[in-house]
């Protein structure tokens, strides 16, 4: 044992109580520490970096989790925040800006479908973790998560302050409190409505008013529409003239003229916008608006409005569930602000001016609906501290200068991140996202969301772009989603699958199980009797299970029969005929179907993949076993091996894996990252990962295998990103049926496309990005029914460096032997 082994022994003694792994996660955290304190050099070392902690890989994030991320990554230890829990960025205070791609629709399964076709994704990202989809819209959720309080911030909220004082007094807190709620919160109560006189069934003066069809009661996700009405003056007083109504996406639902019932005597056309030519051809008449209004409102539809009373006199309608406006930006003694002055204020739109001729009611109808949206989603604390002084004229000075700076009250993300004079800014389609409206981009299509941000001369501190074109192809009514995805996890799963046989009659699926798990852990056998002779499918949960399997167990003998052990394949194929010389002659079939055209291709990728280009896998078996394994003599010169039916010797296997003895054997080839045993919990482990800290020591252990075989050592290039528990369970969502049956590819070229497309724009966004930036690609996954589908996370800080590597890593990946078998003439004693 080397000077190294005899100290960490030592160091176990002394400290029985932690683990292996935790005792290096301890070293690497500490050293990572020590490599943040040191000064600049202008090296690499010294540029911000993120990594997922070892004991995290296999524990999907969520959206709390990426927070933790984003909030240190702007705020870090200065601002009061903590490293995240699940990950470590090196050198934070580094970070320039913050990038956030969400990409919908998107699963984790997706991405290791097309991993061939996502070089940008697979090549420039290097920390990948599953992450949890959320059941709430993940951009919102990022602009207004909460800032955990601490001493930096509550220092901006001393209650004996002049703006503290001044807040609390003001007419919108003294009415609706402080906190953010749901829009239940501001519908107006009965009693309010017969306050304010708004149409109220049974009350006087409402007796030919109509009813709609509501609901007793709405709930925070019921829908808002707006509604405005434009007015002419008649003989019996003001009439309706115009009504427009849209719905929540800013969508007009009605836009209608109305005939006036009494003959007009003023046009209102300054206010109106109404001409007598306008009204001269029409016939629609106030029962007719008011039946189209009671087809076009769904039952739990909250109206908003402002000053609505007036449009509901107008309309003689009786709605019980309505927002105005004007009570929601209320000012004090009953004062009311004009529409005109809130849009221009907070919407930052300009309606109603000099230069259009009257009003429009759909352009009204939509800024009430904008205001109440962007009232709710941010909250009456928010509202009244980003506009206390232009919209209420408070103008707080300080008494002296040694008073605090007027506070910061809020702790969204978003507006801590203004507070601090850094932009903020979202990109993506019309939606509810609590963020002020000024600093969101709609657009209509992906290519229109990049070619955004793109020609922004400034770039934001935060920039959160929503690609939504492959969720929009999702919900195209052929094929459903609910069909495609199963196929997709078919398409994974049959890479971990091969077929074996033929069997002896009476070999059981037990008997099969206990012959194939020697290859790694073995997710679920089903035997196949339709034939004359009985064969097996054998599915592994890793992908370098199949992989030794096709190549270690073809031709073992059982009672004389030797198995024939193919790739799993739906069509009829090319047969792959080998002759092994003074053995049974054996066949490996690897017939064709379309998910298995590009399978070496595929695992030839996973192979230099940034997370497995260092990593080998390992098997032990125990010395019966490894006498039972048919080894070609072409290799090592043993003969055929043959195992009996009844009693298999591959059962008698007592091998067990330690991460001690595992660092010994394989620290001979270099220096050893980490080890990852695999094993059931109360079961031992016999299959381990063992991550070297280069490749050129992963490939030493590869083709040094006459140590390894001498320990009973097979190993072969890692494959299953470590992330994944295992590869199969990513292609089984927990109470999907585990036996889909397997179908022909529907769309499977149209949707590489879309797929190839998504990649070169994510590549276009990555590279428009300053340096120094934090990007982050989080494909969401689905969380509809009937079962959630996780999505996947993927982080890198841009560099310079990043540039030329990204292109050296792009260049066509050396075609490995799996595992590497050396030549005839080699004089080392090879390992399959």
């Amino acid at each position: 044992m080397d000077p190294s082994s005899s100290s960490a022994t030592c160091n176990r003694k002394k400290r029985k109580d932690v683990s292996p792994a935790e005792d290096e996660e301890s070293k690497r955290f500490k050293a990572s520490q020590e490599s943040e304190e040191m000064p600049e050099s202008g090296s690499s070392s010294c540029l911000p970096s993120i990594t997922v902690k070892q004991h995290r890989l296999q524990e999907p994030i969520t959206q709390n989790d990426l927070m933790e991320l984003l909030r240190y990554a702007a705020l870090g230890k200065a601002g009061g925040v903590k490293q995240p829990s699940w990950c470590r960025l090196r050198h934070q205070k580094k970070i320039k800006a913050m990038n956030v791609a969400i990409v919908e629709g998107v699963t984790q399964s997706h991405f290791y479908k097309h991993y061939l076709t996502l070089q940008h994704l697979r090549t420039t990202y290097t920390s990948r973790v599953t992450f949890t989809s959320p059941s709430a819209d993940l951009a919102s959720g990022i602009f207004s998560s909460e800032v955990p309080e601490s001493d930096s911030l509550s220092q901006r909220h001393k209650e004996g302050s002049p703006m503290y004082k001044a807040w609390m007094s003001h007419p919108v807190i003294t009415k609706f409190g402080t906190q953010r709620r749901g829009l239940t919160a501001y519908v107006l109560t009965q009693e309010e409505m017969i306050k304010k006189r708004y149409p109220v069934k049974g009350m006087p003066g409402f007796e030919e008013f109509i009813c709609t069809d509501s609901v007793d009661c709405v709930t925070d996700s019921s829908p808002l529409y707006g509604i405005d009405c434009e007015m002419c003056l008649t003989e019996k007083g003001y009439e309706l003239a115009r009504v427009s109504v849209v719905d929540a996406g800013g969508n007009c639902m009605l836009d209608q003229l109305v005939k006036p019932h009494n003959r007009i005597l003023n046009y209102l056309t300054r206010f109106s916008g109404i001409t007598a030519a306008m009204l001269r051809p029409i016939t629609t008449t106030l029962r007719d608006v008011q039946a189209k209004l009671r087809t076009v409102l769904p039952s739990d539809a909250v109206l908003v409005g402002h000053s609505l009373d007036n449009d509901l006199k107008a309309l003689k309608v009786i709605h019980m569930h309505i927002i105005d406006t004007s009570l929601l930006y209320r000012k004090d003694f009953g004062q009311k602000f004009k529409l005109k002055v809130l849009a221009e204020t907070v919407l930052k739109k300009q309606i109603q001016t000099e230069e259009k001729k009257g009003h429009n009611p759909t352009e009204d109808a939509l800024a009430a609906l904008e205001l109440a949206q962007y009232f709710i989603k941010t909250g009456p604390r928010q509202v009244v501290e980003r506009h206390l002084e232009e919209l209420w004229g408070y103008a707080v000075t300080e008494e002296s200068a040694d008073c605090p700076p007027t506070p910061v009250l809020s702790h969204r993300f978003a507006d801590i991140l203004q507070s601090l004079g850094r932009s903020v800014a979202f990109y993506g389609k019309r939606s509810d996202v609590a963020l002020d409206p000024s600093n969101q981009l709609w657009h209509s299509s992906d290519k229109e969301v990049l070619a955004s941000f793109r020609r922004q001369t400034k770039r934001p501190f935060l920039s959160v772009l929503q690609f939504s074109s492959f969720s929009d192809r999702l919900k195209s009514p052929l094929p459903p989603q609910e069909q495609r995805y199963p196929r997709v996890c078919v398409d994974l799963r049959d890479m971990c699958v091969v077929f074996a046989g033929p069997f002896p009659a009476g070999f059981s699926q037990r008997d099969v199980r206990r012959v194939f798990r020697c290859c790694g852990p073995v997710h679920k056998v089903q035997m196949l009797t339709s034939a004359v002779r009985v064969h097996a499918e054998i599915t592994f949960k890793l992908l370098e299970g199949a992989m030794l399997a096709l190549r270690i167990l073809n031709g073992l003998s059982i009672q004389r029969q030797p198995i024939k052990v193919t790739l799993f394949i739906l069509s009829v194929g090319a047969f792959l005929h080998r002759c092994i010389p003074n053995m049974h002659l054996f066949q490996v079939q690897r017939p064709v179907c379309g998910s298995t055209l590009d399978l070496d291709a595929t695992l030839d990728a996973l192979m230099v993949d940034c997370f497995t280009a260092n990593n080998v896998y390992a098997v032990k078996l125990d010395p019966s076993v490894a006498e039972s394994v048919n080894v070609p003599p072409k290799i090592n010169g043993h003969p055929h091996a043959a195992v009996d039916a009844a009693q298999p010797q591959l059962a008698a296997a007592k091998a067990q894996m330690s991460e001690d003895e595992v660092r010994e054997v394989f620290s001979g080839f270099g220096p050893v990252e980490s080890v990852v045993l695999l094993a059931t919990p109360g079961r031992r482990a016999t299959h381990a990962y063992i991550a070297f800290e280069s490749s050129e020591d992963k490939q030493v252990a590869l083709s040094s295998s006459e140590a390894l075989w001498k320990h009973n050592y097979l190993i072969c290039p890692a494959l299953t990103p470590p992330h994944l528990p295992s590869w199969v369970a990513m292609t089984t969502p927990n109470g999907a049926a585990d036996d889909e049956e397997r179908t022909q590819a529907h769309d499977a070229s149209q949707e590489m496309d879309h797929i190839r497309k998504l990649d070169r724009r994510l590549e276009k966004l990555f590279r428009s990005l300053p340096d120094d930036t934090l990007s982050v690609v989080v494909l969401v996954g689905r969380t509809s029914a009937p079962h959630p589908i996780p999505g996947l996370c993927l982080m890198e800080v841009k560099q310079r460096f990043l540039r030329t590597a990204t292109w050296e890593r792009r260049a066509p990946p050396t075609r490995l032997s799996r595992p590497v078998i050396p030549d005839q003439d080699t004089k080392l004693e090879p390992l399959i």
